[in-house]
């Protein structure tokens, strides 16, 4: 796509009769990016039914869709399913390429690998980060979308500039707010999230629903910024359901979609002059966009009394409105204005050998991963300051859970009842860990919106992404309640008084904590809901609980079952914790009860921790000490760790 200081001058057809006359709002020639669409067809497969007797139907969203966007205010309207954010999808080469047909051409040449970097594209639910500032999300978008080159001074006047045209003076340094933080107006919500898309002066911008979750007037007002921008020369496109007329009459350009159909396309202030010469009449003080929708739907009180004979109101009734799309679809590709622009577009297609490859898709950056690490991880921890419930409340539970544990088990002694205290609080704490770790799966699903946006975007790497969540989430969210666990824990319980033994139990359940937070990554990357994560999660660790080593002898267990217990983290865990306790301490086992009284040391029953750790059915034998159960933890952190990853990047969004 050309940049925004290039300009293409764009001459535009008049038709002839029947043809739909072009608008004196539309200048002869305009300046900016035009875009054309020829031949676009999209379909999708949807699966029914179980895998074994699953049912593959392709459907069609699009069905030979033409047309040209000039500069200026392009809306697309149609009822619900009628294919009008798909449209605009596949016109912002954000739609999956599979099932997709046809061309789409900027300034009459094919869109570059990497338009959807270089265009603007606003979606349909906020997507900045609403423990933000207003000026500090627009300086996010600034530091990672404009080029290091670019001079800080240059990047600030940038940004007060959009602050100013977009009205957001007076809320540039408030909060756009979250469902715990009261924040700024819906309607300066979404000029914040059209701000971050102007940030790289795109030529072209889209947005789908601009007006979803606006009252009547902020929505309104919303418009009235788009027509703005417009007549400056920029070329934006949007989807919209059901505005009302005051919004209705900025339209420069209309295009009626239903069933994945084309009904309309040109001037929005023809369109009714239109549907009356087929017959079509729209009532006096009758919003022209709640007449097209009547029409398509087939309201009989939105047609001409003429037509209705034509129309078998009980084939309406069973098959919807596909009678009435069939017509005046077939009506519009009869019109002189579609065979012209028809003409126009096979004119472009023909004079070079033009084709739209929608598998070539690239994304490109601005900036270096280290300066994309650096700005994501300075955001995280800066969401992670302004929301502080979340932090503060588990740093909170973890102390007096602490407290409550040290109590329980407040100076075990050194005797047969006490290695039985010590053996159970050390399996709470192993279980302790494990379960608080589960608030990590909302890490990548509550922010799965605002990473898939940004990602195709052009933000930042899929990497530095990855790299900085666990910077700023798993390093101190699962470092510092460990930190405090350990000290508040260990000299209450009264645990091996030695430095090296303490910060060995701190290392572990560190080590436990990032492992167990780690699968819970593997689980919730690439999920929408929180609920299905948070499930596979507790069985999962049920699971290894059980195989942890002290609900049941390991080695009693059945062959077939017995591998499980290599994939349990709390046995890791455990093994290491035991093994840091009672290093070098002799028991006897007699008649399956474990004592630690003085026995013979040629005592075949005789064991030491290095041979094997405790259980409540006796000692159970394994060659695993201390450093290779933390090995062991570490590796699975990995594996863990690189399955996230990998769901993540081939998650079908990113494609």
């Amino acid at each position: 796509m050309a940049d925004s200081n290039s300009h293409t001058v764009v001459q535009v057809i008049e038709p002839a009769l029947n043809g739909l006359r072009k608008s004196d709002n539309l200048k002869k020639s305009l300046q900016g990016a035009s875009l054309s669409f020829r031949n676009v067809n999209y379909n999708v497969k949807i699966k029914s039914g179980l895998i074994c007797c699953r049912k593959v139907v392709d459907r069609q969203i699009l069905c030979d869709v033409n047309g040209i966007m000039r500069p200026g205010l392009n809306a697309i309207l149609g009822p619900t399913g009628s294919g009008k954010s798909s449209l605009l999808d596949v016109l912002a080469a954000r739609k999956d390429p599979h099932g997709l047909s046809g061309e789409v051409l900027i300034d009459g040449k094919p869109q570059p690998p990497n338009f959807k970097c270089l265009s603007g594209y606003v979606v349909q639910d906020d997507v900045v980060m609403g423990t933000l500032t207003v000026r500090e999300n627009l300086q996010f978008s600034a530091a990672l979308r404009l080029p290091r080159a670019l001079k800080q001074k240059d990047k600030d006047e940038r940004i007060n500039q959009i602050i100013k045209e977009l009205g957001l003076t007076k809320v540039a340094d408030a909060k756009v707010g979250t469902e715990l933080i009261r924040g700024v107006s819906g309607g300066e919500r979404k000029r914040t999230n059209i701000g971050m898309e102007l940030i790289t002066d795109p030529g072209i911008l889209f947005l789908d629903e601009p007006t979803t979750g606006l009252d009547a007037s902020t929505a309104n007002a919303v418009l009235l910024l788009l027509k703005r921008m417009a007549k400056q020369g920029r070329t934006i496109i949007f989807s919209i359901h059901q505005p009302r007329y005051s919004i209705f009459r900025l339209f420069d350009s209309l295009t009626l979609l239903a069933g994945g159909k084309m009904l309309y396309h040109g001037p929005a202030d023809y369109a009714l002059d239109y549907f009356k010469e087929l017959g079509y009449a729209c009532e006096e003080h009758n919003n022209p966009a709640d007449f097209f929708l009547d029409v398509i739907n087939g309201d009989s009180t939105a047609v001409a009394l003429s037509k209705l004979e034509d129309i078998d109101l009980g084939e309406i009734k069973d098959s919807g409105s596909q009678t009435v799309v069939d017509k005046l679809a077939e009506d519009f590709c009869n019109t002189n204005y579609y065979k012209e622009t028809k003409a126009e577009l096979d004119k472009l297609a023909s004079g070079e050998k033009l084709k739209t490859n929608f598998f070539s898709r690239q994304i490109t950056y601005n900036t270096s991963v280290f300066h994309q690490i650096k700005w994501v991880s300075r955001r995280s921890i800066k969401n992670l300051l302004g929301n502080p419930q979340a932090s503060i409340a588990q740093v909170m539970v973890s102390l007096i859970l602490a407290l409550i544990v040290g109590a329980i088990f407040f100076g075990v002694k050194d005797d047969e009842n006490g290695i039985q205290n010590r053996v159970g609080a050390l399996f709470f704490i192993t279980t302790n860990q494990c379960f608080s770790s589960v608030s990590a799966i909302e890490l990548f699903i509550v922010e799965k919106k605002i990473f898939i946006h940004e990602y195709i975007s052009g933000y930042y790497r899929l990497s530095a992404y990855f790299v900085s969540k666990l910077m700023a989430d798993l390093l101190p969210m699962r470092t510092i309640p460990s930190i405090i666990f350990t000290c508040v824990i260990y000299f209450m319980i009264g645990f091996k008084a030695t430095a090296g033994c303490f910060f060995t139990m701190m290392f572990t359940l560190m080590m436990l904590s990032y492992t167990a937070s780690s699968m819970a990554f593997a689980i919730a990357a690439g999920q929408d809901v929180v609920a299905v994560a948070n499930l596979l999660m507790t069985i999962c660790f049920v699971f290894m609980i059980i195989f942890s080593g002290l609900l049941v002898n390991v080695t009693s267990v059945m062959g077939w079952l017995a591998w499980l217990k290599y994939f349990s983290i709390p046995r890791y865990g455990l093994t290491a914790l035991q093994a840091n306790e009672f290093p070098g301490l002799y028991f006897c086992r007699s008649s399956n009860i474990t004592s630690n009284y003085p026995c013979n040391a040629s005592s075949p029953n005789l064991l030491t921790s290095g041979d094997g750790y405790l259980t409540n059915q006796g000692i159970e034998y394994t060659a695993w000490g201390l450093w290779q159960n933390h090995l062991a933890l570490a590796i699975m952190t990995l594996i863990f760790l690189i399955i996230a990853y990998l769901k993540l990047y081939f998650m079908k969004k990113l494609t």
